[in-house]
């Protein structure tokens, strides 16, 4: 990784503005998930042992540029204040006067949480005027929030405008592995993508096409894989319109001499709702009026056998409707895979890590990456505006 971090940075005495990626589920009052908080710990300890005056800041959910009370970042507060084991103030607002008076009581080692970023529409329209005045708010800038790193907002890419920017140990740590699964893999490189749409994922797979040995499609995006090998998907979710790019995909698979692994038996079910009477059958009798939510055996046990060899592994997505134990079989069963697997794992994506987290199983990978969007633009070859932006070395 060619950019500066917090190693390169003197921080005692200096006010440091932390970009930092809290979006965590909250009930009830309470951070149900502290994943990320705890994935930001080591850049947060080495700043506060470095003498920086720790000025943070996230967003939190979708409040759509208003104040929402249930996404006030107050919870967030408390929980890094336990995992930190010291106290962590808390800002109502994340510039003006209020956040003002609050970063000039800090002294050397204290933490400071700013509120919800996206209660100002400002921050996703990047405006300058709103990233200035947070930039105003200290002297150094470092951008931990990896996950956020594909948005040009005011607090990933307009703050850099106006300090100096350098990114901390989580931003870097993502973007060596990432680096090297994509640029440096030890082979055979394996990866395996799933998820809703292949729309979503077209430049992705275009990309990897010209990296990887093998790729493992599953999920609703597969069923446009399906049509496209002119396989029948009944009232599954497929994009009709995106059909002749998964035929190009497919070539180019060839061309490339690259194993396309697609499903070859499939669990439908009369209605995607949890209770659904289901059933599993090949890939050329998906009856007209079901619908594929999941890999079936034969399919899963392909899965695994191309994991087999594999020495580098990247997943991406869901391989059915997981969030319905019945129909999450296919993904559950790929995290148990990849812990067993004798490779370099890497997982991103919301629901693949959540298939870990319920197996209890995130431990056994090498690399869970805390950028769903993120990981896949990187993947896809994009610039990273919140990594552009940082100081080269």
């Amino acid at each position: 990784m060619n950019k500066q971090t917090i190693r390169d940075i003197d921080v005692r005495d200096k006010r440091v503005l932390v970009r930092v990626d809290f979006n965590v589920p909250i009930k009830d009052g309470k951070v149900t998930d502290d994943t990320r908080i705890r994935a930001a710990l080591p850049t947060l300890q080495a700043l506060i042992d470095g003498g920086g005056k720790l000025i943070l800041m996230s967003h939190l959910g979708r409040p759509k540029g208003k104040v929402v009370e249930s996404l006030r970042l107050t919870p967030v507060a408390a929980k890094l204040q336990e995992l930190l084991g010291r106290p962590v103030a808390k800002a109502d607002d994340c510039v003006g006067p209020e956040a003002e008076a609050a970063v000039a009581k800090l002294k050397d080692g204290e933490v400071l949480l700013l509120e919800n970023l996206r209660f100002h529409p400002e921050e996703e329209e990047n405006d300058p005027e709103f990233a200035r005045k947070l930039a105003s708010l200290a002297d150094l800038y470092v951008n931990d929030a990896f996950g956020t790193a594909h948005r040009a907002h005011a607090s990933t890419e307009g703050v850099a405008h106006y300090l100096p920017a350098v990114a901390g140990y989580l931003m870097e740590k993502e973007l060596r592995i990432m680096g090297k699964a994509l640029e440096a893999p030890e082979r055979p490189f394996l990866a395996i993508l799933g998820g809703a749409k292949v729309s979503d994922k077209i430049g992705v797979i275009r990309n990897l096409l010209d990296k990887v040995d093998t790729l493992v499609v599953g999920g609703g995006m597969a069923n446009t894989f399906l049509l496209a090998q002119g396989k029948p998907v009944g009232k599954s979710k497929a994009e009709h319109d995106r059909v002749e790019d998964a035929r190009r995909l497919i070539a180019k698979a060839e061309e490339k001499g690259v194993r396309l692994v697609l499903p070859t038996d499939v669990v439908v079910a009369k209605e995607v709702t949890r209770g659904a009477e289901y059933k599993t059958v090949p890939v050329e009798k998906v009856p007209a009026s079901w619908s594929i939510v999941d890999v079936g055996k034969a399919s899963q046990a392909a899965f695994e056998a191309a994991l087999a060899d594999a020495r580098t592994v990247f997943w991406n997505g869901p391989m059915g409707v997981a969030e319905w134990p019945n129909f999450a079989r296919g993904t559950e069963g790929m995290a148990r895979a990849l812990a067993e697997a004798r490779a370099f794992t890497v997982v991103g994506g919301g629901d693949s890590v959540a298939a870990l987290e319920r197996t209890g199983l995130a431990d056994r990978i090498s690399h869970v990456s805390t950028g769903g969007g993120a990981s896949l633009e990187f993947l896809e070859g994009k610039e990273l505006p919140g990594v552009a932006c940082l100081a080269d070395r």
